[in-house]
């Protein structure tokens, strides 16, 4: 390790380029994360050029400076920064054990993070849409699937609870995933965690759980206007289209600004009641709508 952290300062040094040993450093925790070595070479290179060094982690937007961002967090006392930028990483490389890391399980880590953070950074995790069900990647997150568990237990936050539950809906670990929105209800019931549970229901093709699910939100949040839409789109897919025009229509009232609440509730109502008005406020709101959803507004408007 000696000779790295050598190389490391020369590319710092005569290379002119700290970025370049930053990242030459975090290749060899790549190759082994959880190995200490590597590691503890990047905080000697801050002590050594501690300006370059800190620089490049303060600018950091790749993975070598965000990797050593996410450790000399935690060797500064910042654990909340330290989860969320090692989640921005591991989201991005799920294949490389990040989380292995000896410092990740550390007492000092686990025991001070926020819940607030360490759920922010479950979700920097699913920034990428990479696909964490593979066996190799449930295997890279089983650290955090542990101190998911240690982290609820200490900061028993009901939004964060939530929060982190997504990401084991998302390993396909629904049973946990529900097991956690529980604890979270047994904190304060919200109506984030009954959208969370209606999700994770969705995802194992459960319609009428989903809508239960969105229904109990609907009841804690009955203004959310979201909660309408998710629930018209629902009894769309069931065909209930005077349904799906009365529940969107309400959100519409309650967000009349929103161009996709607007789209939706336009596309319902003509689908419903054949109204060539609707028909054509929809065929004027469609281009601004999301591409996906647009298509799926556009199959239901134009049927007859």
């Amino acid at each position: 390790m000696t000779g790295t952290l050598a190389i490391a300062k020369v590319l710092a040094h005569c290379g002119g380029s700290p970025k370049a040993a930053v990242t030459y450093l975090v290749r060899a925790v790549a190759a082994d994360p959880c190995t200490a070595e590597p590691w503890s070479a990047l905080e000697d290179l801050r002590r050594a050029l501690p300006d370059e060094v800190s620089a490049v982690v303060a600018a950091a937007t790749t993975v070598g400076p965000v990797v050593a961002r996410a450790y000399l967090s935690f060797v500064d006392g910042d654990m909340d920064e330290a989860a969320i930028s090692l989640g921005s990483v591991t989201g991005f490389q799920p294949e490389i054990p990040w989380a292995d890391a000896p410092w990740f399980g550390d007492e000092r880590f686990l025991g001070t993070v926020s819940a607030a953070a360490f759920a922010e950074g479950t979700m920097r995790i699913r920034d990428h849409d990479r696909d964490l069900r593979t066996d190799a990647v449930r295997a890279n997150l089983t650290p955090w699937l542990t101190a998911i568990d240690v982290v609820c237990g200490r900061d028993p936050d009901p939004d964060a609870m939530a929060r982190m539950a997504i990401l084991l809906r998302a390993c396909d670990r629904t049973d946990a995933s529900f097991a956690l929105c529980d604890r979270a209800d047994a904190v304060r019931r919200l109506a984030f965690t009954e959208v969370v549970r209606a999700g994770t229901w969705r995802h194992l093709g459960n319609r009428p759980e989903t809508a239960a699910a969105f229904r109990r939100a609907l009841a804690l949040d009955p203004t959310n206007w979201s909660l309408h839409l998710d629930l018209a789109d629902l009894a769309a897919e069931e065909g209930d289209f005077a349904e799906a025009a009365a529940l969107a229509t309400r959100g519409e009232e309650l967000e009349p600004d929103d161009v996709t609440m607007r789209a939706a509730a336009a596309a319902y109502r003509a689908r419903s009641t054949g109204s060539a008005a609707d028909l054509e406020a929809f065929t004027e709101l469609a281009p601004q709508v999301p591409d996906d959803y647009r298509q799926t507004l556009l199959g239901y408007a134009n049927r007859t």
